[in-house]
């Protein structure tokens, strides 16, 4: 699936709190820290930028699909 090009780090942090199991920490800056517990402790930034940079949102999305251990596609269906 075709990554979005206008996802904001607000929307990105939502859909992975929301649908995920992450919940944001703090935010440090201009970086919204986020974690879970399951299955094990991860802990992510996420730029709390309009639009972020594809790289770095494919870096967060293959960071989380390979944590919870589902596809990179089943997350960006939950960013629509």
């Amino acid at each position: 699936m075709k990554l979005r090009r206008d996802v904001s780090g607000e929307r990105l942090v939502e859909a992975l709190c929301r649908r995920w199991r992450y919940s944001m920490v703090h935010q440090s800056g201009s970086h919204i820290i986020i974690e879970t517990e399951e299955p094990s402790h991860q802990r992510i930034a996420v730029p709390n930028h309009n639009a972020l940079r594809i790289g770095t949102l494919n870096s967060i999305l293959r960071a989380v699909s390979n944590h919870k251990g589902v596809t990179r596609d089943e997350i960006v269906a939950t960013l629509r």
